[in-house]
């Protein structure tokens, strides 16, 4: 046969190539949306996670900023020679700390050890008589203050009655419950190592030190005349709420400024770096939670294999007949391909946008900034076109080896 008469090769046009995976996937709309569904989820995940986690994380370094990054702890690690059974916070300690510029508030508080016997417990009239194990926490009135309580009853001690020794205290939310102790009207005490309190204050929530919830608080000075002060058994340590800005400076200056004598006494412990905190937790939920979104783009992939295999063994007759009318193999699996591109896209561009909305949705609800990074969004159809293509690429070669003559005999 010359040149002039062999028959030409056929031919598939991009826009025909296309018209033909619109066609399969518009002939059985149930089956394409099951198909595409597992995709959207994948791809759907996979942007809110992205956007829960900047947003979260945003939120995460608010919130550092405004309470981890304005608390300078000061432990008391002794050291004194001259004294050394001798608390090193002085008696004015409070007052010395808060002389720093940048202090807000200053407060020192240890955990008091009771006579053996004498715990804490109620009155009668209150029907609380049995004994409680309640933590008792001495704490200057600086500590109630820098904690930042939501008092619920009553009202907090202050410096008036802790110079005066007054037996009073102030319960967390937890011990008052404990205690059976929420009306203040008519002034109910407790029995604190054997000693009658009289109870002012209820703390329902503190930003800083939550365990303070779970115990009695008594001024610091009252402590001291009743119980002495703090032992190396349980040392006393200080809270510092500095400004925005200043806790670091204030780190540095704080052992001279409590004893300039002996300022070796003190361990500070400054704020941790907040852009590194931000860092590790926003690494540790993308990693988390990306790895579940890759859980769902599996199943997304594995999905349209299915589907397209299971399309291809259904239409093994009509892919024989266009092998008999001319069609090459590549083209048969070019068609495949196009149509698992095509459900991929699908797959994507409605997971981006079910995505956005949650992240949205999520943000609006917890009173939080929205932050979506525009690559996410943008990447996502292709990130489901590459899926699809991944995924339709063995039901595609399987299609074209398909023989002519033994898919026109079935």
């Amino acid at each position: 046969m010359t040149a002039a008469t062999a028959i030409p090769k056929s031919r598939l046009a991009m826009r025909d190539l296309f018209n033909e995976a619109v066609a399969s996937v518009v002939a059985r709309p149930t089956r394409t949306t099951l198909t595409a569904l597992g995709t959207v989820l994948g791809i759907g995940a996979f942007v809110t996670v992205l956007g829960l986690t900047a947003t979260a994380s945003g939120q995460i370094s608010k919130r550092f900023t405004a309470l981890a990054a304005t608390e300078v702890i000061v432990g008391d690690v002794g050291g004194l020679d001259w004294a050394p059974d001798e608390s090193s916070f002085v008696a004015d300690a409070d007052a010395r700390a808060e002389r720093l510029p940048g202090v807000r508030n200053a407060g020192v508080w240890w955990p008091v050890t009771l006579d053996e016997g004498l715990p804490v417990n109620g009155v009668p009239l209150f029907g609380q008589d049995a004994d409680m194990d309640i933590p008792v926490v001495a704490a200057s009135p600086g500590l109630l203050r820098a904690v930042r309580p939501t008092v619920g009853e009553g009202r907090l001690y202050d410096q008036a009655l802790d110079l005066r020794h007054e037996r009073v205290v102030v319960l967390g939310s937890a011990a008052a419950r404990r205690l059976n102790i929420s009306d203040l009207r008519l002034r109910p005490a407790i029995f604190v190592g054997g000693i009658p309190f009289t109870v002012i204050g209820i703390l329902d929530n503190v930003d800083r030190q939550p365990d303070l919830l779970f115990a009695v608080l008594v001024p610091r000075k009252t402590a001291e005349l009743y119980w002495g002060p703090a032992t190396a058994e349980a040392p006393a340590k200080m809270l510092i709420e500095t400004r925005i800005g200043a806790a670091t400076t204030v780190a540095e200056e704080i052992a001279v400024a409590l004893r300039p004598d002996a300022p070796e006494a003190f361990k500070v412990t400054p704020p941790p770096d907040p852009r590194a905190l931000h860092d590790q937790v926003s690494t540790d939920l993308s990693s988390l939670f990306l790895g579940l979104a890759a859980v769902c783009l599996v199943i997304g992939a594995v999905g349209i294999a299915n589907t397209t295999m299971t399309a291809v063994l259904e239409r093994y007759t009509e892919i024989g007949l266009r092998r008999t009318l001319g069609a090459r193999p590549h083209h048969i699996a070019s068609q495949f391909l196009a149509e698992g591109a095509l459900l991929g896209s699908i797959g994507g561009l409605s997971g981006a946008a079910i995505g956005v909305i949650a992240v949205v949705g999520v943000s609006a609800a917890q009173q939080w900034s929205p932050i979506i990074a525009p690559w996410t969004v943008f990447t996502a159809p292709a990130v489901g076109v590459l899926i699809g293509l991944l995924a339709g690429a063995y039901p595609a070669v399987r299609a074209a080896k398909i023989v002519p003559a033994e898919a026109l005999r079935r």
